[in-house]
């Protein structure tokens, strides 16, 4: 029985049989619709070659009786493009393991796929708070950074992504300040050419702010309204009149590039949905993020969840132009015990980023220029955790500016000073850049 995590290397074990020919036609596309079946593009003028024909027929042959459901009939399974080079506009197109000149392209159900990585923005630094689970403290991690920021001096802008469980703004912003809308009222507006009509009471200022500002924009307004059917429309794409397409994600780069150059904040900090889902996918890969903090407690959920999406980067052949923005948070250490479960918390980061994201370096041999690898104990290294202290006075709170208002500061450094040196050197390395 062929199962999806049978296609594409049956795929390549029929096209390796094949080799020559699939040398002679490439490229080659191995498209997998919506449900799952696969069928070959190659470009038009072999359709008339009786040797590549053949040949094609051949492959067409065995990918039916080998894929089972999951192949088209051989009659169907070919596909002659006139322009066989805009067959992957539009998409994303991987390599089909060691195969060189055959590609896959998948057909998804979602616009986000996490293996389309936006160029790092040419603005301010863009700083994504993601986990792979919830529960992690990730929200209050980012309220504590943009407070410590603020009182520093910097203009930060907090934006809610977290669309489908929202709730940073309203533990950020007391009542009263919250805006009128939200970021899902603007994408839902922007269908119809509306979003410019809400940008300015989406905007709100948080009373944290002291010696600089604190920007919130939330994912819904103070009056929720219709949100679960706004959401529904949200995630669409939008047309153009003369037929050009825009992704959601790529509407959100918009609307963030539009409320930066609008506030002129110093950073952006972007509070993502956790999890491998659509909206996490375009807050960590298509918004030209800086750095990426992957929060993580030490247990198996956590390096299970993160490894199918190194693992994802890998074979999609993208995991060089995403590692280096990617830095690991020790998420609520304990206050007893703490140094053994941080130990063994950055043994198990060192482990996952050893086999999945670094390059292998021979025993002996030291890393050269272009080799990407670091030593378990290296500070600095992605995988050494940035960490923030478990404290009583921060678990489950419901309002998070009611804390932080008029805290002492020590107190937030023995609690999230790694977390916060660390995003304060990011943020200044790329304004020296500037200068």
């Amino acid at each position: 029985m062929t199962t999806f995590d049978n296609i594409l290397p049956k795929v390549a074990e029929i096209f390796r049989l094949h080799i020559a020919v699939i040398k002679r036609v490439a490229p080659v596309y191995v498209n997998r619709d919506l449900n799952s079946r696969v069928r070959l593009i190659v470009a038009e003028q072999w359709e008339q070659d009786l040797q590549a024909r053949t040949a094609l027929d051949a492959i067409a042959q065995a990918m039916f009786e080998q894929l089972g459901a999951h192949a088209f009939p051989p009659s169907q399974a070919v596909l002659f493009e006139a322009n066989i080079e805009s067959v992957k506009h539009g998409s994303f197109a991987a390599p089909l393991l060691d195969l060189e000149h055959v590609w896959v392209i998948d057909r998804l159900a979602t616009e986000g796929n996490w293996a389309t990585i936006s160029p790092i923005s040419t603005g301010v630094p863009r700083i994504v708070f993601f986990s792979i689970k919830g529960g992690v403290g990730r929200s209050t991690a980012m309220a504590a950074a943009a407070w410590s920021l603020a009182q520093s001096g910097k203009r930060v802008l907090v934006l809610d992504l977290d669309l489908e469980s929202p709730g940073l703004s309203s533990s950020l912003l007391p009542k009263d300040r919250r805006p009128t809308y939200g970021i899902t009222d603007w994408l839902a507006e922007d269908l119809v050419n509306n979003g410019d009509a809400v940008l300015e009471y989406m905007i709100a200022t948080s009373t944290l702010s002291h010696d600089g500002d604190i920007y919130v924009v939330p994912a819904h307004g103070v009056n929720p309204g219709e949100y679960v059917s706004k959401l529904g429309h949200a995630w669409m794409p939008k047309v153009a009149a003369d037929g050009r397409r825009e992704s959601w994600p790529q509407r959100l780069q918009r609307l963030l590039n539009t409320l930066e150059e609008k506030l002129k904040p110093d950073v952006i900090l972007i509070d993502s949905r956790a999890g491998i889902d659509e909206i996490a996918s375009a807050c960590v890969t298509d918004l030209g993020a800086t750095l990426v903090l992957l929060f993580a407690i030490d247990g198996e959920q956590t390096w299970s969840g993160y490894r199918i999406l190194f693992q994802h980067w890998r074979t999609t052949d993208v995991v060089r132009e995403i590692r280096e923005r990617l830095q690991l948070v020790g998420a609520v250490v304990p206050e007893l015990g703490g140094a053994e479960y941080f130990s063994a918390l950055r043994e198990g980061a060192w482990t996952l980023f050893s086999e999945e994201l670094y390059d292998e370096v021979a025993p002996g041999q030291v890393a050269s220029d272009g080799v990407w690898s670091f030593d378990e104990s290296e500070e600095g290294a992605p995988h050494s955790p940035w960490s923030i202290r478990w404290h009583r006075s921060f678990a489950a709170l419901r309002a998070i500016h009611t804390r932080l208002d008029g805290i002492d500061a020590q107190e937030v450094t023995n609690i999230f000073g790694d977390l916060i040196a660390g995003i304060t050197r990011t943020v200044e390395t790329e304004d020296a850049q500037d200068d």
